[in-house]
């Protein structure tokens, strides 16, 4: 068992009541609000100088991992849901269709009127503010 020194915690703990690690969160199926599932978090982008989760790239779409697309989320519109063991995002299918999207080969793709264009789409304040 190993610790961190920092924190005094167990550092290969992968979830508590409150917080889990990166590695659970991606896979974990996304619902919309009626509970249909719509895609899966591929992975979670954190804010390098705040620490803070500012998207989980939902993928969408596609058939036996084949063709599915990669839609940045603001990590603020998901929402826990335990009965489903998934997150809960008030976005319909329809509404992801026509969200920015970007290839996941397609490092530039991140930039801040990106980031900014995302958060307009979604309707919430952006990260950094």
């Amino acid at each position: 068992m190993t610790y961190d020194e920092t924190s005094g915690t167990r550092a290969d703990v992968k979830e508590t009541h409150d917080l889990i690690a990166s590695d659970k969160v991606e896979g974990t199926k996304v619902y919309d609000a009626s509970g249909e599932h719509i895609g899966s978090i591929e992975r979670i982008l954190v804010e390098k100088r705040s620490g803070k989760v500012s998207y989980a790239v939902l993928s969408f779409g596609g058939f036996l991992g084949m063709g599915h697309e990669h839609y940045p989320l603001p990590w603020s519109k998901l929402n826990y849901d335990e009965e489903l063991g998934g997150y809960r995002v008030d976005v319909s299918k329809q509404q992801l269709e026509g969200a920015p999207k970007y290839d996941r080969e397609d490092d530039d793709y991140w930039t801040s009127e990106n980031g900014q264009r995302v958060y307009d789409y979604y309707g919430v304040a952006p990260y950094w503010i």
